[in-house]
């Protein structure tokens, strides 16, 4: 069994349901202080968080990665228990095998390696890793970025081991992604008989011609990285309890993905702008940027992931700024370059959440040769 595999398994046998890290980290800060890495544990309401660094000066090359893994569901559901990791047919299932424990295993034996190969290499080599990615990301990178920022403890570079692929691992690399944007908007009117409507003033009713008009609306045209803004309503809620009495009440949800021409203060001015047009004068606004949009120009670190991918695969990846949100957004914002490349992602967040067995060693290759084109040795 490869190193790769037995640490993701050991990973995956860890029920690290966000914000609980399970002892994750700790599995792996003991293997990496064996190797000479400073250890550094950041601790945030219940998130567990961990700076690994080797070396010292620049460049400074980062790997970032979570340990947290999203619920499993109803584990009846499952082919085999989601927290036992199992070997079927060439692939290692269990949640969190795509995202991304298989990633943290790969870059975790890819730094072990490079360290006893390069043992004096100039630069820095740190590995940060969160057990808040798949919450509300409050304080796991976001925390990190900070003291980083405040140490001038920047990195250069920035290796997201997210799941990228699409359908072949290294088909596929993030140089940037789409701002997220979280709101509820409560609109109050006054409850009364459905039989008066000169006594009630029906908050649907306001909402209605409102989300018509929002829902239409094009923020913009994207650009040669970015797919356009798009809002997508997640709920509406509204009813008093009986089909004869108008709601006081009635709470509308919906997310927005942002490109980086529409930046979240300028939508949140838009909104309020057609709020006003529609007479929505009494309301409460809950607005919630998880992270703007950020982008990576093709450069240094781009070229040392495609020949990287090249070398090991012969593939050559495409450069997109598709899928949700990942933590390189707190990252990015540091000037730091950023890429994410990892498994393929079509099993994410889903029952048998799996990875291919030998896609573990070629990321582990991968990040591998990586960090050997950036860091002159």
């Amino acid at each position: 069994m490869s190193a790769v595999l037995q640490l993701t398994k050991n990973l995956i046998s860890r029920r690290s349901v966000t914000p609980d890290d399970a002892g994750c980290q700790a599995v792996i800060a003991e293997r990496l202080q064996a190797k000479g890495f400073d250890v550094e544990w950041i601790y945030a309401d219940e998130v567990t968080n961990v700076l690994m660094t080797h070396g010292h000066g620049g460049p400074h090359v980062m790997l970032l990665g979570h340990t947290d893994v999203v619920p499993s569901g109803p584990e009846e559901d499952w082919s085999s228990p989601p927290f036992s990791p199992v070997e079927r047919d060439g692939l290692l299932y269990g949640r969190g095998a795509a995202d991304m424990k298989g990633a943290v295993a790969a870059m975790v034996v890819a730094l072990e390696r490079y360290v006893e190969e390069f043992p004096n290499h100039p630069g820095t080599l740190s590995l940060v890793l969160t057990s808040d990615e798949e919450g509300p990301s409050t304080h796991g990178v976001r925390v990190v970025a900070k003291l980083l920022e405040g140490r001038a403890l920047v990195p250069d570079y920035c290796l997201v081991g997210e799941p990228s692929s699409l359908q072949d691992l290294g088909d596929n690399v993030r140089i940037g992604r789409r701002g997220s944007i979280n709101a509820e908007l409560t609109v109050h009117g006054v409850q009364g008989h459905t039989a008066y409507s000169d006594r009630v003033v029906n908050p649907v009713h306001l909402l209605s011609p409102f989300l018509a008009e929002l829902t239409a609306l094009q923020w913009d045209d994207g650009d040669a990285h970015f797919p356009a803004t798009s809002l997508q309503v997640s709920n509406f809620a509204a009813g008093a309890g009986a089909s004869n009495v108008t709601p006081g009440h009635a709470t509308v949800n919906f997310n927005i993905r942002n490109a980086p021409e529409s930046s979240g203060s300028k939508i949140k001015q838009q909104l309020l702008e057609l709020m006003q047009k529609h007479a929505i004068k009494h309301f409460d606004l809950d607005w919630k940027v998880s992270g703007e949009p950020f982008f990576t120009r093709p450069g240094r670190l781009s070229e040392a992931v495609t020949d990287a991918v090249d070398v090991v695969l012969h593939r050559k990846p495409e450069l997109d700024t598709g899928g949700g949100t990942s933590d390189g957004r707190f990252i990015a914002p540091l000037g730091t370059e950023v890429v994410e490349i990892g498994p393929v992602n079509r099993t994410i967040h889903q029952v048998d959440e799996c990875v291919s067995v030998a896609d573990l060693d070629h990321l582990f290759v991968i990040y591998f040769e990586s960090l050997r084109r950036l860091i002159d040795t």
